[in-house]
């Protein structure tokens, strides 16, 4: 056989050059499912809840509100799932982190920006705790931040009812209007941007003059800037190549030199983190600090992932495919509301969703490995 003839063998057996149809290579992104879904909501509810005001401006904003609060817990749980691991803990670091918050604000008089600072630090510190364990023992993540899930709860309402004999502490509002950090996780963005619009026509004003809609909710700008991070991290840089080899096979990836135990361990630091964030915006939001919060939220983030395409054994998704999986959340959940349905259906909705969502990925992904 020729050099040339050789050559051309070689280039066409080497799947690197095979030219791969538009289709297949959309098969093989882990988010392509929950974007085609998010499509199929969109389409559904724009003729259900046409002319009830879902897609009107405010609306747009109240599920993107939703998604947002959402997306940023699935975002951190997107990373953690591709690294291989749970984090059952979510929901129970939200009570527990918006507790040290007001605790410390509103019983001993500790600046606001103070007590936040705490609140992340503690959050640092637990998301280590599990990772350590987690690694250290050799137990299920599953289990172990099954544990967390209990403690972290029991703390919350045994000092919270220790320390003011309720289960809420409020007052947090006051001290947030004079905080140089609170406005962080409060308020709205673009309210000049609005204004300017309003006075264009371009947007509702109403009696007053007042622009309808007075600007985008904080908690959309944090999902905005967390997605484009950890999509930024998880493709372009060394540590997200690490987490992909983490939940792929751990001791491959050990024998290759990755950092497993540092990796996993800043994982859960991260959910842990992004549970405060989430409790920060909560208690700015309600000016109260209650032990009840972000119960389910840890299985809520963990359908978002789910429905986003990533594999519930690692190794494989995207935080693309979360922050859809979480628009789609928050757009049946508020399009159920203008819609006019009994909201006792949204949990029905929810299963049927994890079920689909798993059997729609499994599908895919082996479409997308069998393809040549």
């Amino acid at each position: 056989m020729t050099d040339h003839a050789m050559s051309a063998v070689s280039e066409t057996d080497d799947e690197r050059l095979r030219r791969v149809h538009p289709l297949k290579a959309a098969l093989k992104r882990p988010e392509f499912g929950a974007i085609a879904g998010t499509i199929l909501v969109f389409a559904f509810f724009s003729a259900a809840a046409s002319g009830t005001g879902m897609f009107s401006l405010a609306g747009i904003l109240n599920f993107l509100e939703v998604s947002a609060q959402l997306g940023i817990l699935a975002i951190a749980a997107s990373l953690l799932m591709i690294g291989g691991e749970f984090d059952l803990s979510l929901g129970s670091m939200i009570g527990f982190a918006g507790i040290l918050i007001a605790i410390p604000a509103v019983q001993y008089g500790w600046p606001l920006w103070l007590a936040i600072t705490f609140a992340f630090a503690s959050a640092v510190l637990i998301g280590w705790i599990n990772g350590y364990l987690v690694m250290r023992t050799g137990l299920p993540s599953f289990i172990v931040t099954l544990g967390f899930l209990f403690i972290l709860r029991g703390l919350a309402i045994g000092l919270t009812r220790w320390t003011t004999g309720r289960t809420q502490v409020g007052g947090i509002q006051e001290l947030a209007d004079h905080d140089w950090l609170a406005p962080l996780f409060s308020g709205e963005v673009f309210t000049g941007l609005f204004s300017w619009m309003a006075a264009q026509g371009w947007i509702a004003t109403n009696f007053a003059g007042n622009p309808s809609v007075t600007g985008v909710p904080i908690s959309i700008v944090w999902w905005i800037v967390l997605a484009i991070a950890a999509t930024w991290l998880l493709l372009y840089t060394r540590f997200g190549n690490w987490i992909f080899a983490c939940g792929g096979d751990v001791n491959a990836a050990r024998n290759v030199g990755v950092p497993v135990m540092k990796v996993k361990i800043m994982l859960f630091i991260f959910t842990a983190v992004a549970a405060t964030i989430f409790a920060c915006l909560q208690v700015m939001d309600t000016g109260s600090a209650d032990t009840t919060r972000g119960l389910l939220k840890e299985l809520e983030a963990i359908i978002a992932v789910v429905i986003g395409g990533a594999l519930l054994t690692g190794g494989y998704g995207s935080a693309v495919g979360a922050v859809f999986g979480a628009l789609i959340f928050g757009t049946v959940q508020m399009g159920i509301f203008y819609t006019g349905v009994n909201t006792d259906w949204f949990k029905v909705f929810l299963g049927a969703m994890l079920l689909i969502a798993v059997l729609f990925n499994n599908y895919v992904r082996k479409k997308a490995l069998e393809a040549k």
